[in-house]
């Protein structure tokens, strides 16, 4: 059936109240992918809560010698992790959103069986997404390398920060604020959208700078060329991290400079074709 013969499942189990709602919904989307001959993987952490018969579990960092599809039951949150965790396999992703917002796993868990049916015969528009590459720079030496999906956030827990922000190594402002967020377009609707920043189009070339709370209020969000190399050196600082989708976080020191540009990976999101990111955007944020 179509080109995606071996599929992981990965579930995220958000609360008790909810543990028995996804339980169920794994369960009709196993036998569903059984009776039409897949081979199914689930990921070993959602097998511990989900315990379903039948099933060979494998880690999450695994899943690239095994699936050439991974289907997320969760939210945006989990679909981050999961990105992150397969990014160098380059294998798509459907998200079913468990979530409040559903972003990025966009799928209604109540249509699940019909809209996983069209994409697995093939019936879906590849939506591939940006990702950024962050590398911490300490004394000349990289101590600290991940990819972002959606954002790489330099923050203060504490009090302002002073940091520098160069693009192609030409200096564009100091500031003091609470952090900066750069982000992609898929980020866009994440922290930096409530930090007061732009929304890009996911199919946009392009990486946005948002600082959060500046001191100065006519510091300004802005959004430069994909192919940018941006990089945050710290001035003054109490106590400041670094957060990657707001999942990772990593201490920062006065010798830190944080360079951000965007990876050679994308990400593939798998959609049916009647999806429309206006009308995803008109549901998700309540416009008229």
């Amino acid at each position: 059936m179509g080109q995606f013969k071996n599929i992981a499942l990965v579930g995220k189990y958000p609360s008790l109240e909810d543990a028995k709602h996804i339980h169920d919904q794994l369960n009709v989307l196993v036998d569903y992918l059984k009776k039409n001959n897949h081979q199914i993987f689930i990921e070993s952490k959602t097998q511990q809560q989900a315990k379903l018969e039948g099933v060979e579990s494998i880690a999450l960092n695994d899943l690239t010698q095994h699936a050439d599809l991974v289907i997320v039951i969760g939210g945006d949150g989990t679909m981050l992790g999961v990105a992150r965790s397969v990014v160098d396999a380059n294998i798509p992703l459907v998200g079913i959103n468990q979530g409040r917002f559903g972003f990025l796993a966009d799928l209604n868990i109540d249509s699940m069986l019909k809209n996983v049916e069209l994409i697995l015969k093939g019936d879906f528009l590849e939506d591939k997404r940006i990702l950024l590459q962050a590398d911490i720079i300490r004394s000349k030496a990289k101590i600290y390398d991940s990819f972002a999906l959606n954002d790489v956030v330099v923050k203060s827990s504490l009090r302002l920060i002073e940091l520098e922000v160069y693009i192609n190594n030409k200096f564009v402002h100091r500031q003091r604020s609470d952090g900066i967020i750069t982000s992609t377009p898929t980020g866009a609707t994440a922290y930096a959208l409530s930090a007061g920043g732009p929304i890009l189009h996911p199919s946009l070339d392009a990486i946005s700078i948002v600082p959060i709370n500046p001191h100065t209020l006519s510091n300004r969000p802005i959004a430069v060329n994909g192919n940018s190399s941006i990089e945050i050196k710290i001035i003054h600082l109490d106590d400041a991290y670094v957060s990657i989708d707001g999942q990772i976080k990593f201490p920062l020191d006065l010798r830190d400079v944080i360079k951000i540009q965007k990876s050679k990976q994308t990400v593939s999101i798998l959609h049916p074709k009647d999806y429309c990111y206006f009308e995803m955007l008109r549901n998700k944020l309540h416009w008229g």
